[in-house]
C-alpha cells in the first residue's frame, strides 16, 4: 500500500471531521455560538441543552455522516486500512477541528458514523446500549464512557484477526475516555448533570417560539441562553 494513500486518506479524513455540525445547526437556529453557551462544547449534548430536541438530532446525524464518509473515502482510497484511518482521522477533526480554533467536541457521534461503516452491528449494539444507560441513569456521559470502554472489547471479540479495526477500536476509546475526563471528575465526585426531558422540551419550545418571532421579525437571533 502507497503511503501516500494513506495519508491522503487521513488528511480527507480530519477535514471532514473538522466541519463541526453543532456550530452551524447552532447558527442557523439560534444565531449562536455553540462554543460559548453552556459546557462549550460542539457536540450533540450541548446542543441539546441549550437549543433543544431538533437541534441536537440535527448535530447528531451530521457528526455521524462525517465519520461514514470519512471512512468509506478512506476505503475507497486505501482499503481496510484507509476506511479505518480516515474514521480515526475525522474523530480527531471532530475533537480538534482545524477549521474552528482547535474546539471541538467528544467525538462520540463521528466515532459511531466510522463504526456504521466498518460494522453496523458494533454501532448498533453500542447505541442501543448507550441509549439504555441514559434512560436507566441520565447521566449521557456515563453512556459515553461505558461504551467507550465496551468499544476495543466488542471489536476484539468479533473481528480478532483485524488488526487495524483494535488498534482502531482502542484508540478511540481511549480518545472518548480522554475527551470525559472531566466528565470522570464530576462523576465520582457526583457533581454531573444530568439529562432531563422536561427541560429540554421547555427549551425546544423556547427557542422555535424564539425562532418564529425572530422570522416575523427578519432576525432570529437568540441572545441569551434558554
Amino acid at each position: 500500500m502507497n503511503w501516500l494513500y494513506l495519508i491522503l486518506c487521513a488528511v480527507i479524513g480530519y477535514l471532514l471531521g473538522s466541519l463541526s455540525t453543532g456550530v452551524v445547526v447552532s447558527r442557523l437556529f439560534g444565531n449562536v455560538d455553540i462554543r460559548k453557551q453552556g459546557s462549550g462544547n460542539i457536540g450533540m449534548t450541548n446542543v441539546m441543552r441549550t437549543l433543544g430536541w431538533l437541534p441536537s438530532i440535527l448535530t447528531f446525524l451530521g457528526d455521524a455522516l462525517k465519520g461514514v464518509a470519512a471512512a468509506l473515502i478512506g476505503r475507497a482510497i486505501g482499503g481496510e486500512v484507509g476506511l479505518h484511518i480516515g474514521g480515526a482521522a475525522a474523530v480527531i477533526g471532530h475533537n480538534w477541528p482545524v477549521l474552528f480554533g482547535f474546539k471541538g467536541g467528544k467525538g462520540m457521534s463521528t466515532s459511531l458514523g466510522y463504526l456504521i461503516a466498518a460494522d453496523w452491528r458494533i454501532a448498533l449494539l453500542l447505541l442501543v446500549a448507550q441509549l439504555i444507560i441514559v434512560l436507566i441513569t441520565g447521566y449521557m456521559s456515563l453512556a459515553s464512557i461505558t461504551t467507550a470502554i465496551a468499544l476495543p472489547i466488542v471489536v476484539l471479540i468479533l473481528h480478532i484477526n483485524s488488526e487495524g479495526f483494535i488498534i482502531c477500536a482502542a484508540l478511540l476509546g481511549a480518545l472518548a475516555l480522554y475527551s470525559h475526563r472531566e466528565n470522570i471528575k464530576r462523576l465520582i465526585a457526583g457533581r454531573e448533570n444530568m439529562l432531563s426531558a422536561k427541560k429540554i422540551s421547555d427549551v425546544s419550545r423556547k427557542v422555535m417560539d424564539k425562532l418564529k418571532r425572530g422570522k416575523n421579525k427578519g432576525d432570529g437571533k437568540i441572545s441569551d441562553r434558554t
